[in-house]
């Protein structure tokens, strides 16, 4: 009897990747690139050839047929078993790798497409950690710094630097956190196993490895500290010269995480190339609708808009391509609808410096900024105002969310006054740029110049703007800076 053989049509473009010995590495690490078949159609990688070819399954079953059976395929397996095997893993595929623009629109498709997925996981962490706090009343730490930690802070920074250095091991990351507090509190609890095993660093092992793409099964403390240090302040030295990296923020908003779900925290993510913030993702998994801006997102879009009091949201941008969000699902599921239904966003229109919509820093209060001599605030927007009146947002915690507003159109202008001696992180602001720009608005320093993220020459990790920093909408940018610098507070 002859073989069956059977035509199978790509209609998509997916990478499929086939674990060969360890599940945890990627391009001549252990994962391989392998055709997929369907109708004529090839999908090799990113690049599709249009061809008609023959599988014949009773030979030798490539590595992606072994994906859609356990058991090696009859001499002539029944056609009627395939197409349903084969539409499941097109609809998986599908679903999870799909971003709103072509892959030849965007020059760093392949390195967004990973990191949405490095985020989206990552908030997951967060979301379970987050349960387990609530149920066990709270593991709340303090750094060195006097700043609150979490498991979930550690575990996304391990999370993301694992599964970032796993598909892109060139491309360095410059991140909040290291493992020095970690190590410590690991050094003191190995005397007693059955602490060790409770222990911070095993309780931030057993998050990453629960949320990791590859099941985490090959994990150790070292592995998942080393993953931390990696983003590190002593990881990489740069030079004056453009240069290339990751940038992460863990957990912006640490107190809103902890503080309950009324409070915003974001996970942000931004790749940086040869000097240039070229893609961002943002990832929310509590964000709520906004009495303030109406229920629901200010995104363009022919379908209703998106209620993401359940499900957070996602944010990416790429240069070029536009501000895209979509809702964050929290659980594992193949919801086709979820990943499938990024919306473009853009910032308000609103002209009008009093009809603007505020939100500044949980740290700082209105009346130390230098428009307070000009326009009094109120967090009331049935009130009635004057023109010497603007609406304050009450929006915590962290700046990314702050920057996630604007870009979405909830808020008009986003006003960061910077100390005297300005600490101000790299990461608190990176993905939050190109978020805001590539939605219609404006990123500077108090004096309208651009924010230097390569100030620090050796670290890329602190940013010197003028000032402050404002985010607007861009309507309304010039009028604020010139109100800034006609008052006498500005240093």
């Amino acid at each position: 009897m002859k073989s069956a053989a059977i035509d199978i049509v790509a209609k998509f473009d997916v990478n499929l990747l086939i674990p060969s010995q360890n599940p945890c590495t990627m391009h001549g690490q252990g994962y391989e690139h392998h055709s997929v078949w369907w109708e004529g159609r090839c999908v090799y990688g990113r690049r599709s050839v249009t061809e008609t070819k023959e599988k014949n399954f009773a030979a030798s079953p490539s590595p992606a047929m072994a994906l859609l059976s356990p058991a090696r395929p009859p001499a002539a397996p029944p056609l009627r078993r395939w197409p349903s095997a084969v539409r499941r893993l097109r609809t998986s595929i599908v679903a999870r790798s799909s971003l709103p623009f072509p892959p030849e629109k965007a020059k760093h498709y392949r390195e967004l497409e990973a990191a949405v997925e490095a985020v989206e996981r990552a908030c997951r962490l967060c979301v379970d950690v987050k349960k387990s706090l609530l149920s066990r009343e709270g593991r709340v730490l303090e750094k060195n710094d006097r700043t609150p930690v979490t498991v979930a802070d550690f575990g996304v920074q391990a999370l993301i630097s694992l599964e970032l250095n796993r598909l892109f091991p060139s491309i360095p990351l410059v991140a909040e956190e290291d493992s020095s507090f970690l190590r410590s509190s690991f050094s003191s609890s190995q005397g007693d196993e059955d602490h060790s095993c409770d222990s911070l660093v095993g309780s931030v092992l057993n998050a990453v490895s629960g949320n990791a793409s590859c099941g985490g099964k090959s994990f150790t403390y070292d592995i998942v500290l080393g993953a931390i240090d990696r983003g590190g302040k002593n990881a990489v030295a740069f030079g004056v010269e453009p240069a290339t990296y990751w940038v992460l923020d863990p957990i912006d908003g640490t107190r809103g995480f902890l503080r309950g779900n009324d409070f915003l925290y974001v996970v942000g993510l931004a790749l940086i190339v040869e000097g240039e913030i070229v893609a961002g993702i943002m990832g929310c998994p509590n964000w709520k609708n906004d009495p303030l801006a109406g229920n629901s997102y200010s995104c363009e879009s022919a379908n209703t808009t998106i209620e993401a009091s359940e499900h957070g949201t996602i944010m990416i941008a790429h240069v070029g391509c536009g501000t895209w969000s979509r809702k964050f699902s929290d659980s594992s599921g193949n919801d086709a609808q979820i990943y499938g239904s990024w919306k473009t966003c853009s910032v308000d229109s609103c002209s009008m410096v009093h009809e603007a919509r505020f939100c500044i820093p949980d740290s700082q209060t209105w009346e130390s900024l230098p428009l307070s001599c000009l326009y009094s605030q109120t967090v009331d927007d049935a009130s009635v105002r004057d023109e010497h009146q603007i609406i304050l947002l009450p929006t915590c915690c962290g700046s990314l969310c702050k920057y996630l507003m604007v870009a979405s159109g909830r808020a008009s202008i986003f006003l960061l006054r910077a100390k005297v001696q300005p600490t101000i992180k790299a990461w608190d602001h990176a993905v939050g740029m190109i978020c805001v720009q590539e939605a219609g608005g404006k990123v500077t320093d108090w004096k309208g110049n651009q924010l230097n993220l390569a100030a620090d020459q050796v670290a890329r990790r602190i940013i010197f703007p003028s000032g402050g920093v404002l985010v607007s909408n861009g309507n309304i940018h010039t009028e604020i800076i010139n109100l800034i610098s006609s008052s006498s507070s500005v240093k």
